[in-house]
Order: C-alpha cells, then structure tokens, then sequence
C-alpha cells in the first residue's frame, strides 16, 4: 500500500484517468437531533494517460442509510472544468449532508480527450458516521 492509497482509500481506474476520493465526517456541522450528518469529500482526478483530458459533467448517485437515492449532476465541479495534462491531476473538495449517519456514494465524470469522449468512474465510497464500521472497502 503506498501514501497516496492512505490518504485516498477509495480509487478507481479507468481509460487512463484515476479518480481518488478521501471522505471525512464533519461533526461540526452535523446535528444528530435534526438528523443532519455531513461529510466533505476530497477528489483527485488524475490523468494517466498519453494525452490531455478535460472534465466536463458530473453524475453522482448518494445513496442514505434507509435506501433513498438522490441524483446529483450538472456542468464541471465546483464551478471548474478542469484541463488536465498527461501526468496532472486535479484536486477539490466538496460535500455532502445526510438525514442518515451512514451512506454511500458513487458515480462518474464525463470526460474528453482528442480522441473523444468517455466516463471515468467515480469508485464507491462510504460517507460513515465515526462510531459506525465502514461497508465499502
């Protein structure tokens, strides 16, 4: 296991392209009594590939503890549509608030490259309350 899979636990890989993402819960902006329970997530999107990508759209699918799925997509992320060059990568964090103290979310960004576009796949990660054991490894 190398730095990098210690501070991002959760990876996935696909043509070229290497989405990492580290969760944190944030207590101070949780409230168990609303339920409101909040994570930020940090995302590294890495280009591994030979040539120059660029991040145009985004589709999440967060799903609660008790099953309830919300959709989340639209242009870029976090207001950017980054450029990536072979060997670059391209760091933000966002967040993500729940009425459950557990939940995942997965999804995919729609990319391009000279030669086309593609999705590159956004791993499945655990958004889990700290007293609670993670499901996803």
């Amino acid at each position: 296991m190398t730095a990098i899979d210690l501070i991002f636990p959760y990876s996935a890989t696909s043509h070229g392209v290497t989405v990492r993402v580290a969760p944190r819960f944030l207590p101070d902006q949780s409230d168990e009594s609303e339920p409101r329970f909040v994570w930020s997530y940090h995302v590294r999107v890495e280009n591994h590939g030979g040539e120059t990508v660029q991040l145009h759209d985004r589709f999440w699918r967060i799903t609660d503890a008790d099953g309830h799925v919300e959709i989340a997509e639209g242009p870029g992320v976090i207001g950017q549509t980054p450029v990536i060059e072979p060997g670059g990568a391209f760091d933000y964090v966002s967040g993500c608030p729940l009425a459950t103290p557990s939940g995942t979310m997965e999804g995919h960004y729609g990319m391009s490259s000279d030669s086309g576009r593609f999705d590159a796949a956004i791993p499945a990660f655990a958004l889990v309350h700290p007293t609670l054991k993670p499901s996803i490894n």
